[in-house]
């Protein structure tokens, strides 16, 4: 088995926050853990494995972003976890690095975009309460508002012929709103009119937007004409496309389509012919043409992979990986392969997960509920050292996609709504009794854990269901929605309010969802681990539940680490709460 502590300093590319290729497209810029820390790298992409760091200093940089004439890079910088990011310009004749946005009072999103003149750059922040959209000068001055959406934004891209910005933001519900937006001053118009729509992507000649939206019932690609207003769907079919991207010729596209956990690249020539291409079974983020239409680059991660940059020849149909994280000692026969199951949830309806079975899984082994976060989110075939570690232990886990999670269609998703800490608590509850019934696990040796909303359900499993779990462990969980609203940011409300509905109104609803007020009811050792900078489930959640379980007598572990918040940036702190999560669960299931 592999060390755990090992394992987990294996570095991988941020799939999230996107990558960048140079307008000459011999290289790319990546955000990369390679160090231990989160530093922009720059890659030869005509000799793979010739790669330069290009700034290192305090912080976790993120989304890199070449100027149009490539003479400049720009990304977000994370000082402390608190995700108030600032921008950061490199000018790589001088080498010198300026932070545009310092000591700001406000959130800034990890999204920008350069105006194709490189003269300015488009971004999003909360000054105003919400996430709106700015634009300042490249120097930092002329800032001002340009436009608000009615919703927080968190996605903004230029129009190559400079006319427009299409500014994607949190709508109605689960919805997405995309918005074309003229910068002579013009009325922005919303894509489809009141539907959902994301992702969007520029055509070359700007003439036309691709998208995609789940108002099928499952997420399809989309092209709309910003002269007609009309829209033409590229897809139909019960599985999920989504991230379309233009090639240089405007005519060709490609996008990810995903059925269940596995995904695939889904390439749409001229002539309207389609490929499906695949790796292997895995997770595949974002794709981007390349300057010469000749190559498709996204990252690509799978449970025997971490995530690499990767690249797909469209001529000769061949996949290539550009980075390669994984140390040359280690194979990917060294990783158990997950499988997708179903399994019945308290109310009979199938409910998909993920199952890392290790060999001989029986009735005397531990089993661990694992939750993922979101909640509109879903466990793929990803890169996961925990789970992976936990099977290789002789741990059967087990990670649910409730309702609520993406991936199986808008109604499945959406089920959770107004339902959120009981349905999908059920569902992942539901799992533990899979695992016992099946005999996959010992029923008195099974745990539950998760991070974020899966921190949340993890307490509302052991509050709901305090029988079926021998001990829990949340990360960085909120516990009590009222709180847990007040002191989160204003995109973070919004969604609470359109998913859970208003906290006075519907005052009952949130006190019986919130495990906090429940805590009497836990059976099971806890642990909580935070971050003391987490803008979303602030460290105060933990603290205050840890002071109530004291008070009850219960046994409970506080973890709270300084100077990181919601996504930890430092892989020492990573690795401690990882190696202390699994030893905290090892306590109850292999005593």
């Amino acid at each position: 088995m592999l060390d755990f502590d090992t394992f987990l300093r294996i570095p991988y590319i941020d799939p999230y926050n996107g990558f960048d290729l140079s307008p000459d497209g011999t290289k790319a810029a990546v955000a990369w853990n390679l160090s231990g820390q989160w530093e922009i790298y720059e890659l030869d992409l005509r000799n793979v494995g010739q790669v330069a760091n290009l700034f290192k200093g305090p912080g976790g940089k993120f989304a890199p972003r070449y100027s149009p004439d490539g003479t400049r890079i720009a990304w977000a910088l994370d000082l402390d976890g608190s995700e108030n990011f600032h921008i950061v310009i490199h000018d790589f004749k001088t080498g010198e690095s300026r932070d545009l946005t310092p000591s700001v009072p406000y959130a800034i999103q990890p999204s920008f975009a350069w105006s194709p003149d490189g003269k300015r750059i488009a971004y999003l922040a909360d000054k105003n309460g919400r996430f709106d959209v700015f634009v300042f000068d490249t120097d930092g001055s002329n800032d001002r508002l340009l436009f608000s959406p009615g919703g927080p934004a968190y996605q903004v891209k230029w129009s190559p012929d400079s006319r427009h910005l299409a500014v994607t933001a949190e709508m109605e519900g689960q919805n997405h709103g995309t918005f074309v937006v003229p910068l002579d001053g013009g009325e922005a118009k919303r894509v489809g009119g009141v539907m959902d729509a994301h992702y969007p992507a520029w055509s070359p000649d700007s003439k036309s937007l691709a998208f995609a939206s789940n108002a099928s019932g499952w997420s399809q690609i989309g092209v709309y004409h910003l002269d007609s207003g009309e829209i033409n769907w590229l897809t139909n079919g019960a599985h999920n496309s989504t991230t379309p991207a233009f090639a240089p010729d405007g005519k060709t596209l490609a996008w990810v389509r995903a059925v269940g956990a596995d995904t695939r690249l889904e390439v749409r020539r001229a002539d309207g012919s389609t490929h499906l291409a695949r790796t292997e079974a895995g997770f595949l983020h974002p794709p981007r043409f390349s300057p010469d239409g000749e190559s498709v680059y996204f990252p690509f991660e799978s449970p025997c992979h971490p995530v690499d940059l990767w690249r797909y020849n469209v001529v000769s149909e061949t996949f290539e990986a550009v980075t390669r994280s994984l140390p040359p000692e280690l194979k990917a026969d060294d990783f158990i392969m997950p499988e997708e199951i179903t399994y019945p949830g308290m109310d009979g309806t199938p409910v998909p997960a993920i199952l890392y079975k290790p060999k001989n899984a029986g009735l005397n082994n531990p089993g661990v509920v694992y939750i993922h976060g979101g909640p509109t989110w879903h466990i793929s075939f990803l890169w996961y050292p925990i789970m992976s570690h936990m099977a290789a232990r002789g741990w059967t886990v087990i990670a649910p996609n409730y309702r609520g999670s993406t991936g199986y269609g808008l109604a499945w998703q959406t089920a959770n709504r107004f339902e959120l800490g009981r349905l999908d608590s059920d569902d992942c509850a539901a799992a533990a009794f899979y695992l016992a019934k099946s005999g996959l696990a010992d029923p008195a040796k099974i745990g539950v854990t998760g991070r974020s909303h899966g921190g949340y359900l993890t307490m509302t499993c052991l509050t709901r269901n305090p029988e079926l779990f021998a001990v829990g462990s949340a990360v960085v969980p909120f516990l009590n929605w009222f709180t847990g609203h007040e002191n989160s940011r204003d995109d973070l409300q919004h969604w609470d309010i359109e998913n859970m509905g208003d906290p006075t109104t519907n005052r009952d609803l949130w006190h019986e969802r919130s495990p906090y007020f429940h805590l009497d009811r836990i059976e099971a050792p806890v642990q909580l681990i935070c971050g003391e900078t987490d803008p979303r489930c602030p460290a105060s959640e933990s603290l205050a539940a840890r002071d109530k379980l004291v008070e009850l007598g219960r046994e409970v572990e506080l973890l709270l680490y300084k100077n990181e918040g919601h996504a930890f940036l430092d892989v020492n702190n990573v690795v401690d709460s990882e190696v202390k999560r699994v030893a905290f669960l090892a306590k109850a299931l292999e005593a």
